[in-house]
């Protein structure tokens, strides 16, 4: 074999997805239409957001690479719901057009056993069973143990505006042209998405005057838990609210016919949570004004990101509705919004490994199994990069539960349920998100990425450290009341509580609303060795203040572990298994389960079509 990995695309699953197998010691060759648009971000370039921003600290705890890219100079860095749950909090970061992609590139080629190579994958070399390399554009054939598809928005994919169709990738890129025809070939199951992007305007055009500025945050933000440099608040760029005028509303519904989304024009489905703003104003025509931001696409650069503003108009429709929005009146259009169509491989034919379940060494990351968004591509390519190097070694597969990473809920969710539309990744899709915070991904998973190779012994030492000290922290705050009775009281009252004139403990003090570690551990000299950094406070007072919702979260997740751990055989004709709905027999032959627990989880397998099978299966000894 030429390689032990190749992975075909180098967005943000491919980029994940190679530099795991380099380092985990495999020889992998990286395949992109353009070497210099590896780990581009064509649409809105930010990192994080809800859900994804967890996301990103799962990658970074699993030994995975997008948290110390995004942590790399951010235009702009702030925790998100602030004022809510820690279940919800989640960091996001504007990042730099140019400088993200070059670090990332920069890294890329310095790897060891990692190699990139300019070019285009028309097919793959495949027999009845397997795939073991690809076919490239000038006839050349390269040999691989597993070959990794990432894709993205490239397949076969077109740029559409109004009625102006023609092939292409994003940011006047190629498509791929050829791949998708041979996985059809090959029997798999193909289907069309459609995403967008918005227009990009000339900043100085803009009066921002009549915007309302949102500024980021400062303090120790970062998505990496080996970043220790900050970008201080005073270095990073604002971005800029406003919303859609009435003027706005009426060009839209006057030239709705224009919109390639209603014309016909357009046939794959777009995302749901992501919707064009003409989509928008048919979706919720009561709504007197829509939200959008203005954010920079460069540190040194001119052009604004029109966050919320994509369409499928024409250019010239374009032109009047950007001109009716507030500070736009003069703006100059340095690019148009356009929707772009591509293909997709239909998710359940995926197992969780992100394998192809028809083919040994095919697997899948990223838009192709039908998701959208830079950060569950990213998780996507680590899990196959992990997963295929694992199946080469001859070892078992890593597979993660629901209740310990979101990661894990995005994978069941798309090898269990499938998608029609562009999937992507809420705080809502998880039961169990107490338990899935931005602080504690390291506690989570950094075992995991220890175990896998991942992680290192010196990164491993630290984190067991770290929550060494935390848990003796917690216990001081358990044993101790606090001794600088007069610093206690004052503080108390600064905070708004009243009973200051009787003992309290460390612990009980942390648990009330509105107090924080630091400050009690002024008041109490016990904890003077046990100065945190903000990252591990948060850990620390989250553990404490949230103690019985997360106690009774960890019991429901333990129940639903005892169905997850029933393993149903790999292969069963579930047509003969008796007393199984119709529906269910269907689904489950088309899923394919690994266990109890995810069989039910199917969409159109009922509680008692669960109960049949296992007691079905018993019969047969085949549980």
């Amino acid at each position: 074999m030429d390689y032990d990995i190749i992975v075909v695309g180098g967005g943000h699953a491919g980029v994940e997805a190679a530099m795991a197998g380099a380092h985990l010691g495999l020889h992998v060759l990286l395949c992109s239409l353009n070497i210099k648009m590896i780990a581009n971000t064509p649409c809105n370039p930010h990192i994080g957001g809800s859900a994804k921003g967890i996301v990103v600290r799962e990658i970074d705890a699993l030994g995975g690479m997008m948290g110390l890219f995004a942590d790399h100079r951010p235009l702009q860095i702030k925790m998100l719901n602030t004022g809510k749950g820690p279940g919800v909090q989640c960091l996001r970061a504007q990042v730099d057009k140019k400088g993200y992609p070059a670090y990332v590139q920069s890294v890329l080629s310095s790897t060891k056993g990692l190699e990139l190579k300019e070019c285009e994958v028309k097919g793959l070399l495949y027999d009845e069973k397997k795939v073991y390399g690809v076919i490239l554009a000038n006839g050349e054939k390269i040999t691989s143990k597993a070959v990794i598809i990432t894709t993205g928005t490239y397949m076969d994919s077109t740029i559409i505006s109004g009625e102006d169709v023609h092939p292409g990738g994003p940011d006047e890129e190629s498509s791929s042209i050829g791949l998708s025809s041979c996985l059809q070939k090959m029997g798999l199951e193909v289907f069309r998405l459609k995403t967008g992007t918005p227009p990009r305007i000339k900043k100085e055009s803009i009066d921002f005057s009549k915007a309302e500025i949102q500024p980021g945050q400062g303090g120790e933000l970062a998505f990496s838990f080996l970043t220790k440099k900050f970008t201080p608040l005073e270095k990073q760029l604002p971005c800029y609210l406003i919303y859609t005028s009435p003027l706005t509303l009426k060009i839209i519904r006057g030239n709705i016919s224009k919109s390639a989304i209603y014309n016909g024009v357009i046939k794959g489905i777009g995302p749901r949570y992501c919707p064009a703003i003409e989509s928008k104003v048919v979706r919720f025509a009561d709504k007197p004004r829509h939200q959008l931001f203005l954010e920079p696409e460069y540190e040194f650069g001119d052009s604004i990101y029109l966050q919320g503003f994509s369409t499928g108009m024409p250019h010239e429709i374009q032109d009047e509705m950007v001109h009716s929005l507030p500070g736009l009146e003069k703006a100059e259009i340095l690019k148009y919004s356009y929707e772009i169509e591509y293909d997709a491989v239909k998710p359940l034919q995926f197992d969780s490994t992100l394998r192809v379940k028809a083919y040994e060494g095919l697997y899948g990351a990223g838009q192709i199994c039908g998701t959208s968004g830079y950060e569950e591509a990213a998780g996507l390519g680590l899990m196959a990069g992990i997963n295929a190097s694992l199946w080469i070694k001859g070892e078992k597969p890593f597979i993660l539960r629901r209740d310990e990473s979101y990661i894990g809920v995005m994978i069941d969710d798309l090898v269990s349920k499938g998608t029609d539309e562009p999937y992507r990744l809420m705080s809502s899709r998880a039961e169990y998100r107490l338990l899935l915070r931005h602080d504690n991904a390291d506690l989570r998973l950094t075992s995991h990425g220890h175990d896998i190779g991942l992680i290192s012994d010196e990164r491993y030492a630290d984190f067991l450290n770290k929550y060494k000290r935390i848990d003796e922290a917690i216990e001081i705050l358990k044993d101790n009341n606090v001794s600088k009775k007069k610093e206690c009281s004052e503080y108390l009252l600064s905070k708004g509580y009243t009973d200051t004139n009787v003992g309290h403990k460390g612990y009980e003090l942390l648990k009330r609303p509105g107090l924080d570690y630091p400050s009690i551990q002024k008041l109490m000299p016990e904890l003077d060795p046990y100065s945190f950094d903000e990252a591990s406070s948060l850990a620390l007072e989250t553990k404490v203040k949230y103690e019985g919702y997360i106690k009774k979260e960890l019991a429901d997740a333990k129940n639903m572990a005892k169905l997850e751990d029933i393993a149903l055989p790999e292969k069963v004709d579930y047509s003969k298994v008796d007393g199984l709905a119709l529906e269910a027999r269907q689904k489950l032959n088309a899923v394919m389960p690994r266990s109890i627990g995810q069989a039910s989880r199917i969409p159109g397998v009922n509680p008692a079509d669960v109960s049949i099978l296992i007691l079905s299966l018993r019969k047969k000894n085949l549980l």
